[in-house]
């Protein structure tokens, strides 16, 4: 028997790797040219030490999306932070096809007259197993359905791919660049597998992904990035050894906005929120369905899922309560592959943990929101 343990691990270990190179020298030739709870408010002092560096340079942030709508609002939200410097936007498969997401994400920085901020194209399938997406959701192409007959083409798009994106940015910019990952996690995987040094260059990551309390979005026990590449984030919360943030499922859902306030934020006078309204009708409809409302956690309301990690990212002050613990991924289970592992006890025996948000200052992120379609 411990002779077949060991020939299995090593032909896993093998599969991962070779998917690994077979990923990225697809993002390759695809290439387009052009336990512990933290005081409430009182961050520890490794977070004070980050806000206080924070407030004395300019924040760097690259941003990996699978462009649906709530990507959308957390770019724009991005966008529009005074200090924030976004110096690349990399595209994955997720909410829709990676082909999408690139035009997608065109379309929100067009909104934003930021077209010159760049956007390089990634995977576009995980690890192992299938595609999924959340057309039910986002609509299928990822933004609501909603025409763009001006929408910029895919030759805006950089000819190096998102891998090489990635670790070529946080190489050139050592111990500043804030990782905000919100989608599933394959380019990260991918990056971190061609350069194992890259988690040790960042500033931060944050995360929009995961899950607490077992409450599934996409399966019984998984939320939908997570389930989208389970062998990614497994990859990712083990072998990003840098000061990492999560803003999880359940966590987005306790925090939710009323509908009210996401009525006075679409009726600002802006061609912002006139686009926000366009591409947003759809998913607003959806989340009053009865098949979304069994997935909502604590009632019904806006739910800007990765506008959380990004907020947090902007603003380190934002998160006002959160717990560090240990956490994997679960790959094998029937009905708990791709739930995410809080370790309360130790089980794990891993001396880097993760912060997972539980409550943020929501007065700060509504003007956040708010400031995001001005």
């Amino acid at each position: 028997m411990a002779g077949i343990t060991v020939r299995r691990a090593v032909t896993s270990s093998f599969v991962h790797r070779s998917a690994a190179r077979r990923l990225f020298a697809a993002d390759r030739r695809g290439l387009r040219p052009a336990g512990e709870r933290a005081a409430v408010g009182k961050p520890s002092s490794s977070s004070s030490s980050h806000s206080a560096t924070g407030s004395r340079m300019r924040k760097k942030l690259l941003v990996d999306a699978d462009c649906g709508v709530d990507d959308a609002q957390a770019i724009m939200l991005a966008l529009a932070a005074p200090g924030v410097e976004l110096l690349g936007i990399t595209c994955v498969h997720g909410n829709t096809s990676v082909e999408n997401v690139c035009r997608n994400t065109l379309r929100v920085l067009q909104a934003c007259s930021r077209l010159e901020v760049p956007v390089f194209k990634g995977a576009a399938k995980p690890i192992l197993g299938r595609c999924i997406n959340a057309g039910h959701f986002h609509g299928e192409d990822g933004l609501g359905d909603a025409p763009d007959p001006d929408a910029p083409g895919l030759d805006r798009v950089q000819e190096e791919g998102a891998v090489s994106a990635m670790i070529r940015i946080v190489n050139e910019n050592p111990g500043e660049v804030s990782l905000v990952a919100m989608a599933p996690l394959t380019n990260l995987a991918l990056a971190v597998k061609m350069d194992p040094s890259l988690p040790s260059k960042l500033r931060g990551l944050y995360i929009m992904g995961g899950n607490t309390e077992s409450r599934g979005n996409t399966t019984v026990c998984s939320e939908f990035n997570f389930a989208a590449d389970p062998e990614a984030a497994y990859i990712v919360l083990n072998e990003y050894l840098c000061p990492t943030y999560l803003a999880c499922w359940e966590f987005t859902c306790y925090s939710k906005l009323s509908w009210e306030f996401c009525d006075a934020w679409l009726a600002q006078d802006t061609d912002k929120a006139r686009f926000m309204a366009r591409i947003f009708r759809l998913s607003m409809a959806a989340s009053q369905s009865e098949r979304l409302q069994k997935e909502f956690v604590d009632g019904s309301g806006f739910v800007s899922c990765d506008s959380y990690a990004m907020a947090a990212a902007v603003d380190e002050s934002l998160a006002v309560e959160s717990e560090r613990h240990a956490v994997s991924v679960e790959l094998t289970g029937t009905h708990t592959r791709g739930m995410m592992v809080v370790d309360t006890a130790g089980f794990l025996k891993k001396t880097h943990t993760a912060s997972i948000m539980k409550k943020v200052d929501m007065e700060k992120f509504k003007r956040m929101m708010m400031a995001a379609l001005q």
